[in-house]
């Protein structure tokens, strides 16, 4: 009987052990989500920068004034959720085009790594990277190094007006029918303004 209860007593202690990290572990992620960079908010001017795309030429965001610009953030690739979401937007970029639109991605890879990546998946839309963190930080799009260290962009998207003005935000975005989504907020602000 002693025995069983000393199991007992070790196991609600394991317990106790293991819950007490499993808190810690949330609260330092809590932590770092609230000291992350937070997006630009709607209605206020998207920050410019210069990133290289796959083609190895600098972007300035302001290259596209006068466009729509669907500036999509997302992790990594070669990866399956971000090859989705950029198929799809590349199934749909007779409409964004129809629009006056023009797709923009943005990841932390390399030029070199876009590059493929256009190659192997048939993207025909600019790729931008984004090696130093900075744009994705200047958009709240940067996640928190994981365990061995490695930082990716969060799956954000902005859409931004001809004046350069965000007018939309997709926060923490499902890749699969985000293109469907993106183009109803699209025609929705097309037909406001």
């Amino acid at each position: 009987m002693k025995n069983r209860n000393n199991n007992v007593f070790r196991h609600a202690a394991l317990a106790i052990l293991v819950a007490i990290f499993v808190v810690a572990a949330l609260a330092v992620v809590r932590a770092q989500d609230q000291n992350a960079p937070q997006p630009p908010a709607v209605g206020t001017a998207a920050p410019d920068f210069q990133l290289n795309s796959q083609e190895g030429t600098p972007v300035h965001l302001s290259d596209f004034r006068g466009k729509w610009v669907v500036l999509y953030f997302y992790p990594k690739d070669f990866t399956s959720g971000c090859t989705i979401e950029a198929h799809n937007f590349q199934a749909d970029i007779d409409q964004y085009t129809k629009k006056n639109a023009v797709i923009v991605g943005v990841s932390v890879d390399s030029v070199d790594s876009h590059k493929g990546f256009c190659a192997k998946e048939g993207l025909n839309f600019k790729l931008l990277s984004d090696a130093d963190h900075v744009v994705s930080a200047k958009y709240g799009s940067l996640r928190a190094p994981n365990a061995s260290g490695a930082v990716m962009a969060l799956r954000n998207t902005f859409i931004i007006n001809p004046q350069g003005v965000i007018v939309k935000e997709f926060i923490g975005v499902q890749p699969t029918h985000h293109s469907e989504e993106v183009l109803a907020a699209l025609t929705e602000l097309q037909q406001a303004s």
